[in-house]
């Protein structure tokens, strides 16, 4: 170590310095201050015995190095994800929950089976009612079009707004209120 390097040992450095000292860019030894490993004002002392510090708790497995995520967040988030996991197969166990897709699917057979009976109204009536004028069948022919292309509307706006929520979140089972 050279004199300079240990002179700064016993007084307050820049980080330009103290990079100098450990073979860091600034832009590291900025990032280290940021983290909270090393303390604006302290002496160079300090600042080498807080890198060391943070550099064996990397070396042991107790911290993240630069980039890597916490241990301990990483486990916890892990965690979470079986939790919910394991709740979404108890809610499909009972009979709670569907995902998206197949409530889509659902949906569109439903719609096409309504379509199917709606459809076939007018010839129904015609067999109850066969006195019944051209004007009328037409009429009620329109009316059903009508109401089959607002329900088919109506259910991709559905599945519309769906897709975008699955967007902005995740899909998840709604919370079991005596749950945590």
């Amino acid at each position: 170590m050279n004199s300079a390097a240990l002179e700064a040992l016993d007084r307050t450095i820049s980080q330009k310095e103290f990079a100098e000292i450990v073979g860091l860019s600034e832009a590291r030894v900025s990032q280290i201050v940021k983290e909270g490993t090393l303390t604006r004002g302290d002496t160079g002392a300090e600042w080498i015995a807080g890198y060391c510090e943070q550099l064996r708790e990397v070396a042991a497995g107790r911290a993240p190095a630069a980039g890597e995520l916490d241990p301990a967040q990483e486990k916890a988030a892990l965690d979470r994800e079986k939790r919910m996991g394991q709740r979404i197969k108890n809610l499909r166990d009972l009979g709670e929950y569907a995902p998206i897709a197949l409530l889509t699917r659902v949906l569109a057979s439903a719609t096409a089976a309504v379509s199917a009976k709606l459809d076939a109204l007018p010839g129904e009536l015609l067999k109850v009612v066969p006195d019944l004028p051209d004007e009328a069948i037409t009429a009620l022919r329109g009316a059903i079009a009508r109401a089959r292309n607002d329900w088919v509307s109506d259910t991709e706006d559905l599945q519309v707004r769906g897709e975008l929520e699955e967007d902005d979140e995740d899909e998840e089972p709604p919370e079991d209120e005596g749950a945590d």
